[in-house]
């Protein structure tokens, strides 16, 4: 499938950077759509840990699942839940067990194929801020922005910890610590569409910043990028 030509912001970066909640914030003020790439591959972790597939045993059948799926991003309340064959799976794919086995089944070639076709598929109609840890350099190669999020892992893993503390998860800050370094090691690499900062790619160091912050750097960026696309169409 060629890849849409429409306005796609990129933003990649490590696990616990602040992408989602950067991604939504900018989506909402810029009147975009969100699409949460990570919470894709969480969501197919979740169904190959209910189908009982076994990750280097059943990797055929988990991407013949993925392809299968069918995810749409939903208002719910004033957030954004992913629903996966009308069923809001959004508390579901954010407990540790699910986003340890998204790491690994996000790495099973087959699956990235299946869901970077419907990523882009989702992005061939409308303006979308898509965020993940390959869109810039994958997905979208040709996105109208990319920006790769960054921050300590420290860091990344209190806000990660403060998120599971809030989801009602019973668990220690030192695993969340240990979990996160792992994810990164994994993550940078995987053999196939390994975490990197795509060559034209703004880089943010969200630790100094506030969340709003680092939104308005993004909005910024955008609007710069726009203003020299008119220029160059004018």
């Amino acid at each position: 499938m060629a890849e849409p030509t429409g306005c796609i912001v990129a933003i990649d970066g490590p696990a616990g950077a602040g992408k989602s909640t950067v991604a939504r914030a900018v989506a909402d003020r810029a009147g975009y759509t969100y699409i949460d790439t990570g919470a894709m591959y969480r969501a197919v972790a979740l169904r190959a840990m209910r189908a009982g597939l076994e990750v280097g045993e059943d990797d055929g059948a988990i991407a013949e699942l993925a392809g299968e799926l069918a995810f749409e991003f939903r208002a719910v309340g004033d957030g954004q839940h992913l629903f996966v064959d009308g069923e809001d799976v959004e508390r579901a794919i954010r407990t540790p067990e699910v986003g340890k086995l998204s790491s690994v089944v996000s790495a099973i070639p087959e699956v990235r194929v299946r869901l970077v076709s419907a990523q882009r598929r989702m992005a061939s109609t409308r303006p979308v801020v898509m965020e993940g840890r390959d869109i810039g350099t994958v997905v979208f190669p040709g996105a109208l922005l990319k920006v790769f999020l960054t921050a300590s892992v420290e860091e990344r893993a209190r806000r990660r910890y403060e998120e599971l503390v809030a989801y009602g998860e019973d668990i220690s800050f030192e695993r969340v610590l240990a979990d996160q370094r792992e994810r990164d090691r994994r993550d940078r690499s995987r053999a196939v569409a390994p975490l990197r900062k795509a060559e034209d790619a703004v880089e943010v160091d969200t630790d100094p910043l506030s969340v709003a912050q680092v939104v308005e750097r993004v909005l910024e960026l955008l609007r710069e990028r726009l203003e020299e696309r008119d220029e160059q169409d004018a």
